[in-house]
């Protein structure tokens, strides 16, 4: 990637300038010469959904040129936040009516979970007392200062997590951090700062222009780190792309009541059935979900508490299709009962799904029969069959454990617990299964070679286990019943004491999880098989009209 020299940066008139800072919401159309590659996908996909009129929060975007040399940006976004502020009529820094933000990357093509994101962003000490008033939740204010404490320390300083974890886990103790009240909070926070000034070597800084510009780098610079440039080379893509950011008004899952954040697709990505699935969690924000280390709820529980939220959502997903022509990977946060979207993308899914999926659209006249066809031409029988677990006399198997699947399928082999282990059991030929304890994307290269995943944490739309559908691995998640020792090498699963050489089989199929080797059986989809024969006979039919 060629950086701008000092020319180009003085030859930066304020039309282009223009084409590369955005403003969405306020009903700003969408520039002539706007698209993906300049917008990168994310914030690209936010604007097509605030021109239908979908609920997405004001942000600006800095397009995926300043990629090349972000130090030059710095001077232009400062005219973007004002123009932001003006919108919803807060103010970064401001003491009385603070703007809060996030700052999310956005690549021309889905890089789930590849690069960093900061939220939060414009809490000091001198805006907390304006939070608290303008919302009237001193626990959602200490909540979002410990997460921004903690994300910034780790994205933008480099701190390890677990410094961050050890103060959380010395006032939780063994209480859920939703249920903490603020005190819990605010001292959570406190010794979040001193943390941060003892591993950084200076103090969290309290100026909120600091906090929004140091955010703008390092999420541009995590283009350049090392999990995204492994997942571009492993998937064939270009290092010279480069991200976008986009700086968006912060809404907040975490603000009790009725208010949480969740992830998921408009049709099931692993059977393609016609229904969202969601992961969702109460009083989280929305990393909560996607970190992989927080397990999270299905939709099931979203229903039963806030039945007319699950159908504004069902009607949201239908909306989604319909303007995309796809199914679609979701990500909303509910704030006070209201909706907000922030961020739609083509949903990643298994061979099953891509066959049942856009057959039933193209039955749906959602898309045309020639791409209903073209989606579906490299799918054959081998590639609709699906491998099930069996007992060698017929009865009913006895799992170890459940655990929720992120992506179905059946695999067998070693346990493994780390990268080297994996690489060096594959090389002897071995089929190995990677056992973490969350379900995170650092793990990419030691997914890549791994037969299937088990995780004691995570939700089914983790970006690990996104990244695991699509590298069409078997992906089990959240198994409650198995804690992972990394230091001793060993795991538990119930009362079973297992180290890495001890073969598992996971069924993701039913989500169950067995010791040692199973029968496995295979099964030919014949329905699917069936429907797409008729799709290829018509379309040859029409071919020789």
């Amino acid at each position: 990637m060629n950086p701008l020299t000092t020319d180009d940066r003085a030859a930066l008139d304020a039309d282009e300038v223009e084409q590369q800072i955005y403003l969405i919401g306020d009903d700003v159309p969408l520039p002539d010469k706007a698209s993906s590659s300049t917008f990168g996908a994310k914030a690209w996909n936010l604007a097509r959904m605030d021109v239908l009129g979908l609920p997405v929060p004001p942000a600006f975007v800095l397009g995926t040129r300043w990629c090349q040399q972000p130090e030059a940006v710095h001077q232009f976004w400062p005219e973007a936040l004002t123009r932001l502020e003006k919108v919803t009529g807060l103010g970064l820094g401001d003491p009385r009516r603070p703007l809060l933000l996030s700052v999310r990357s956005g690549a021309p093509v889905s890089m789930p979970g590849m690069m960093e994101t900061l939220l939060n962003i414009g809490l000091t000490e001198t805006t907390l007392p304006g939070m608290v008033r303008l919302t009237g939740h001193p626990r959602l204010t200490w909540d979002a200062f410990r997460r921004l404490i903690a994300g910034y320390g780790e994205i933008v300083a480099g701190i390890e997590a677990f410094h961050f974890e050890a103060d959380l886990d010395a006032v939780r103790q063994t209480n859920d951090e939703r249920e903490l009240d603020f005190a819990s909070l605010r001292e959570i926070a406190r010794r979040h700062l001193a943390t941060y000034a003892r591993e950084a070597g200076e103090p969290f800084p309290q100026d909120a222009r600091v906090q929004l510009r140091d955010a703008i780098t390092a999420v541009f610079a995590s283009w350049h780190g090392s999990k995204a440039r492994a997942y571009r080379e492993l998937h064939g893509l270009s290092h010279d792309m480069g991200t976008a950011v986009t700086v968006q008004r912060m809404v907040f899952g975490n603000a009790g009541g009725l208010s949480g954040s969740g992830v998921g697709f408009t049709r099931h990505p692993s059977s393609g059935d016609p229904l969202p699935w969601v992961d969702f969690l109460f009083n989280a924000q929305g990393e909560d979900v996607v970190s992989g280390r927080r397990s999270a709820q299905g939709h099931e529980e979203l229903a039963t508490v806030a039945p007319y939220l699950w159908e504004n959502l069902k009607q949201v997903c239908t909306q989604l299709e319909q303007a995309f022509g796809d199914m679609q990977d979701v990500e909303f946060t509910v704030q006070d009962r209201q909706l907000y979207l922030l961020q739609t993308r083509n949903g990643k899914r298994t061979p099953q799904a891509i066959a049942r999926i856009a057959l039933d659209l193209w039955e749906e006249g959602v898309i045309d029969a020639a791409t209903a066809l073209d989606r579906t031409s490299h799918l054959d029988a081998r590639a609709l069959t699906l491998r099930r677990v069996a007992s060698a006399n017929g009865d009913p198997l006895s799992p170890l454990a459940r655990a929720a699947t992120a992506s179905s399928g059946v695999a067998c082999g070693e346990i493994v617990l780390d990268e080297d282990r994996a690489r060096a059991r594959k090389s002897a030929g071995a089929q190995v299964i990677l056992v973490r304890r969350d379900a995170e994307t650092h793990d990419i290269a030691a997914l890549e070679l791994a037969d299937g995943l088990l995780t004691q944490r995570g939700a089914r739309t983790s970006h690990a286990a996104v990244v695991a559908r699509q590298l069409g691995k078997v992906c089990l998640v959240g198994c409650t019943a198995m804690t992972v020792d990394e230091q001793a090498r060993t795991l538990s699963i119930g009362e079973r004491q297992l180290v890495e050489g001890d073969i598992l089989t996971l069924d993701a199929n039913e989500g169950t999880i067995h010791l040692g080797e199973t029968r496995i059986v295979e099964q030919v989809h014949e329905a699917l098989l069936e429907r797409l024969a008729r799709l290829r006979e018509m379309a040859a039919e029409h071919q020789h009209v």
